[in-house]
C-alpha cells in the first residue's frame, strides 16, 4: 500500500508541475523577447553616441569640431529650436507624401507586371530582362532625362521613387507566386479549378511572405528615392533633401544632422511598419512574419 501511495503521490505531482509550469513560463518567455529586442538597440546606441563624443573632441581639435558637432549640440539646434524643428517636420512631411505615392505606384505596377508574368514563361523571358536593366541603370544617369520630360516639380521626385522601388516588389512577388507546391497545383488541376481560381486561392496565399519582404525592402527604397529626388527636382513644395543639402552648403552642422537622424527614423518607421503588417497579416501561420525577432 506504502508502495502505491507514494507512486500516486509522485503522478499527482507530475501533474501539478505539468499544468503549473507554462502559466509561470509565460511571462519571463515574454519578458525575454522583449528585453532581447530592447537592450542590444539600446548598448548599441550608448556605444554609438560615446563614439561619437570620442570622434568630436578626441580626434578633432577645435578649429574642425564644425565638421562633426557633439550630440547635445545637435538636440539643442536642431529639435529644441522650434523654428528649426518645424521647418524639418514641414520638409519631412513633403518627403513623406512623394515617398508614399511613388510606393503605391510602384505595388500596383510591381503586383501587376509579377501577376502577368507568372502566367506565362514567354512573358517573363520577355519582361524580365527590362526589369533589370531598369534597376541596372544608375538614377544620376537618367535625371536629365526625367527632368526634360516632366519637368522639376513633384512629379519628377514619384517617378524617382518608382523607378527604385519598382524591383524587389516584382522580384518577390514573382518568386512567391511561382513557389505554391507542384502537389496543389495537381490537386487544383484534378479539380478542374481556372486561372483566377488557382491565383486567388493558392497562388496568393503562397506569396504573402514574399510579398511582404518585397514590401519591406521597397518601402525603404522609396524613402531613399524622395530624398535623392529632393536633390535634384527643387520645385514645389520642400522637402527633406533640400534641406540637406541647404545645411550643407551653409555648414549648419547640427541642423544638418538632425535632418540626417530624421531621415533615417522614417526610413525606419517605415520600414517596421510594413513588418508590422506582416505580422498582423500572416503572423498566425508563417514563421519568419518577424522578421529579425
Amino acid at each position: 500500500m506504502s508502495i502505491d501511495t507514494s507512486t500516486d503521490d509522485r503522478s499527482d505531482l507530475t501533474e501539478a508541475e505539468t499544468t503549473e509550469a507554462p502559466t509561470g513560463a509565460r511571462p519571463r518567455a515574454r519578458g525575454g523577447i522583449l528585453s532581447g529586442n530592447v537592450i542590444p538597440p539600446v548598448i548599441l546606441g550608448a556605444f554609438v553616441v560615446a563614439g561619437w563624443y570620442g570622434i568630436t573632441y578626441g580626434l578633432l581639435d577645435a578649429r574642425r569640431r564644425f565638421l562633426l558637432k557633439p550630440p547635445h549640440e545637435v538636440i539643442a539646434q536642431g529639435f529644441l529650436d522650434w523654428s528649426t524643428f518645424s521647418e524639418m517636420l514641414s520638409g519631412l512631411w513633403s518627403s513623406t507624401q512623394v515617398a508614399m505615392i511613388g510606393l503605391a505606384i510602384s505595388i500596383g505596377i510591381g503586383f501587376l507586371f509579377a501577376t502577368v508574368m507568372s502566367q506565362a514563361k514567354m512573358i517573363e523571358r520577355a519582361v524580365f530582362p527590362f526589369m533589370v536593366t531598369l534597376q541596372a541603370i544608375p538614377i544620376l544617369a537618367i535625371v536629365p532625362l526625367i527632368s526634360f520630360w516632366w519637368g522639376t516639380g513633384q512629379r519628377s521626385r514619384i517617378i524617382v521613387c518608382v523607378i527604385i522601388s519598382l524591383f524587389p516588389i516584382i522580384v518577390n512577388t514573382l518568386f512567391g507566386l511561382q513557389s505554391a507546391e507542384r502537389g496543389m497545383h495537381d490537386l487544383f488541376t484534378l479539380h478542374h479549378a481556372n486561372r483566377l481560381t488557382r491565383l486567388r486561392k493558392l497562388m496568393f496565399p503562397a506569396a504573402l511572405p514574399a510579398i511582404f519582404a518585397g514590401l519591406r525592402i521597397s518601402a525603404g527604397l522609396s524613402v531613399i528615392g524622395a530624398i535623392v529626388g529632393d536633390f535634384f527636382f527643387g520645385r514645389g513644395d520642400v522637402g527633406i533633401g533640400q534641406l540637406l543639402r541647404r545645411y550643407a552648403n551653409q555648414l549648419m552642422g547640427e541642423e544638418l544632422l538632425a535632418a540626417v537622424i530624421l531621415s533615417s527614423a522614417l526610413g525606419v518607421t517605415v520600414f517596421m511598419t510594413f513588418g508590422w503588417l506582416q505580422t498582423i497579416a500572416i503572423g498566425k501561420w508563417h514563421e519568419t512574419s518577424g522578421g529579425g525577432a
